[in-house]
């Protein structure tokens, strides 16, 4: 298996989902960026665990085919903006919006 380095937010919900299913998996590749860990799915024939997000191109193509999804390992993003002279309406909105919705 092909694997997030131990720096990444997604790694210790696989570890804590291996362990809890008594599974250790034969790894082969550990990396911390996902934009260097996604080519190395298609080329190595390696099993490997992505976001989604990360590899819709290669799934949109069939070069990628998903295996299994789960839906108890989850990865968090988030929009980060510093103070421009020019806001720009829909991102005003939106930002708006989400911190409301955080708020409540």
């Amino acid at each position: 298996m092909a694997l997030p380095g131990k720096r990444h937010a997604l790694r210790a919900q696989i570890d804590a989902l291996c362990e809890s299913a008594e599974i250790k998996p034969r790894q082969r590749a550990k990396l911390d960026d996902m934009a260097l860990l996604h080519p190395i799915a298609p080329d190595s024939n390696w099993l490997t665990l992505l976001p989604e997000i990360v590899v819709q191109d290669e799934l949109r193509d069939i070069s990628l085919v998903v295996v299994e999804k789960s839906s108890q390992l989850q990865e968090c993003f988030y929009a980060i903006t510093a103070p421009h002279y020019s806001r720009i309406n829909v991102l005003e909105q939106l930002l708006t919006k989400s911190h409301s919705m955080l708020s409540e």
